[in-house]
């Protein structure tokens, strides 16, 4: 009888054990860490939905507020592209490991500064409709460049050019403009204006840096803020051979966001 119960035990420890092991090895991906950066006209908000999906999933997730937007007040005079980046930087070193570091729009250029700074601490750097300089460019060189972008007509500079507002009746139809009702409503609520001066700071990057991150790529086919032209033509520049598509206008984050969550987690398998 006590060896019966005790053939028992050891057959119920054994498959314990096995659940648990079959569950650690489910949640492999629960040890990714994800940095994401919004763009211009934006914040840490348009993010919640990805954000939700990636935790759901064990995932740990950091959204920068850029300085200068969301409730950040920092005078737009005081703002760089480094600084931008140093917000960054110094959200990524608050973490254990490497990281996989995302960037949206005007983002993209935030998000490559930070890499050719702290090129070992990136595991993935992913753009998402995102500008992505060559070494000397600015985003506007790469805005001016994009004839069939949308943007540039709408426009329209403070009177001391430290910032950039879009026209009332064009933001929603620029960014999100097959978003629900609810997801215009949020972009039209969180809208405040852009400061100008990271526009037009160059970045400089190195291949011993920049050059050893692995990137991928995620283009947005009905974009009318960064063409599917001009996306085409960075991707290509900097060599990326992982690319994504998406049909959605240029925030797929709020309007299909668990499209997105999909890719950044099969990007860091």
């Amino acid at each position: 009888m006590e060896k019966t119960i005790l053939a028992l035990l050891s057959t119920a420890f054994i498959l314990s054990a096995f659940a648990t092991y079959t569950g650690d090895e489910d949640n492999t991906a629960a040890t990714n860490t994800y940095v994401l950066v919004h763009g211009a006209w934006q914040a840490p908000y348009v993010w919640d939905a990805v954000r939700t999906d990636l935790v759901n999933k064990g995932n740990q997730v950091i959204i920068v507020q850029l300085p200068g937007h969301g409730d950040d007040n920092t005078p737009p005079q005081s703002l760089t592209l480094d600084v931008y980046s140093n917000k960054v930087i110094e959200a990524v070193s608050e973490t254990k490991g490497n990281v996989i570091l995302v960037g949206h729009s005007m983002g993209g250029m935030v998000v490559t500064n930070v890499a050719e700074k702290i090129p070992t601490r990136i595991r993935k750097l992913v753009y998402i409709a995102a500008f992505l300089p060559a070494s000397g460019q600015a985003l506007t060189d790469l805005a001016y460049s994009d004839p069939d972008s949308q943007l540039g007509p709408a426009l329209v500079p403070s009177a001391d050019k430290l910032t950039l507002d879009v026209l009332n009746n064009k933001v929603t139809d620029l960014f999100v403009s097959d978003g629900s009702p609810t997801d215009k409503k949020r972009v039209i609520e969180n809208y405040r204006p852009e400061p100008a001066i990271p526009f037009s700071n160059k970045v400089s990057l190195t291949d011993n840096h920049f050059g050893t991150v692995s990137k991928v790529y995620i283009k947005t086919l009905n974009d009318v803020v960064i063409s599917p032209g001009l996306q085409d033509r960075m991707i290509t520049v900097a060599g990326i051979k992982t690319v994504y598509q998406l049909k959605t206008s240029h925030s797929p984050f709020l309007s299909k966001p668990h499209d997105v969550s999909d890719l950044l987690l099969k990007i860091a398998r």
